[in-house]
């Protein structure tokens, strides 16, 4: 199961503020009773954290230590999209409040509810059944929920105006461009090049449903059956071309050869051995009806924003920001990475 631990010294905040404030705001849920913090160790980005009040458990969630990229990291947003998406997508925890004042806590948050079972990261979970018919299921079972997803119809959810989806992939491309520029600490060609070569071959989207856009087997919880029981990080979701969701979804799942995906996605691995990405390509395509034959653009703008993301991690860790160890090898990693990137944009 996701358990919690004692909070990181660096990742603390005033509990005593905190715990008076949730008394204020969710006086049915909290009243007088003595709230206990832990925080879940797991991502690498967000902060999530733990209250339990009596025999109820509350999830707190905030955005990293120190400077964040503009749009990203947008817990507004995803109280927003949480906070009505459970009615009509179940795999959606209900957000019950969201905090704006950066005082309470050190930065906005929202309070969610908890969902229990298993989150696969860097070990196959105790408890989860891992053998290969369970592993191929697990697969089958992710690439249908985004299918379901991605027919939501985010109108009658009350997400309309979620995002802006005319010209949406080529904002990404864009706005993740700047991203990299930004975050870099040296230049590194394979990443310009890519930039151009996306922004030259940006495919006419199908449709626009709604996304999560950071699609991915460790931001997913399943039960001991295999089930996805809650999607989570949905501080990116918005509305656009569907095909994004899939390609950051292939982007994050290594197979057997991809010794490199490995050291970004270990949890992707253990899902491949069986079902490839083809497979996923395929199985997305059956559920959702929509043409998968550019799908090598999406794949490559997947490990494009990683590559991107990782460099903003690396940045923060390089700033002092962070002292989580487990950074330092994005140094090497995120050359590495761009260069299979650019592998995936030599099919475009």
């Amino acid at each position: 199961m996701d358990r919690a631990v004692p909070i990181r010294a660096e990742e603390r905040f005033d509990e005593g503020r905190v715990t008076a404030y949730l008394r204020e705001v969710l006086p049915d849920l909290v009243g007088d009773s003595p709230i206990t913090f832990l925080q879940f160790p797991g991502g690498k980005a967000n902060l999530t954290y733990l209250a339990s009040v009596g025999e109820t458990d509350l999830v707190l969630r905030r955005p990293p230590l120190g400077p964040v990229a503009p749009g990203s990291h947008d817990m507004a947003r995803e109280h927003r999209v949480l906070s009505v998406l459970h009615h009509t997508f179940g795999e959606a925890p209900r957000s019950l409040h969201f905090c704006e004042d950066p005082e309470v806590m050190g930065a906005p948050f929202l309070v969610m509810e908890r969902r229990r079972g298993y989150v696969v990261r860097d070990a196959w979970p105790d408890g989860l059944d891992g053998s290969p018919a369970a592993r191929r299921r697990i697969a089958a079972n992710l690439v249908d929920t985004l299918g379901r997803l991605h027919r939501v119809d985010h109108r009658a959810a009350g997400l309309g105006d979620l995002g802006r989806p005319d010209g949406f992939v080529e904002r990404q491309v864009a706005g993740w461009t700047d991203r990299w520029h930004r975050a870099k600490h040296e230049d590194l060609p394979a990443m310009d090049l890519l930039a151009e070569q996306l922004a030259a071959a940006v495919p006419a989207p199908q449709a626009a449903t709604l996304l999560h856009n950071d699609y991915r087997l460790d931001n997913v919880m399943l039960d001991a059956a295999g089930s996805v029981v809650a999607v989570f990080d949905w501080d990116m979701a918005t509305t656009g071309d569907p095909l994004v969701d899939l390609g950051t979804t292939l982007a994050y799942w290594a197979e057997p050869a991809d010794s490199l995906y490995r050291l970004i996605s270990p949890e992707g691995f253990p899902l491949s051995d069986g079902f490839r990405r083809r497979d996923v390509i395929a199985r997305y395509a059956e559920a959702t009806g929509f043409d998968v034959s550019d799908v090598a653009f999406y794949h490559a703008l997947g490990l494009f924003r990683i590559v991107v993301i990782l460099q903003q991690i690396y940045h923060r860790y390089r700033a002092g920001q962070t002292s989580d160890h487990r950074f330092a090898v994005f140094e090497v990693v995120v050359p590495a990475l761009a260069g299979e990137a650019a592998k995936v944009a030599a099919r475009l």
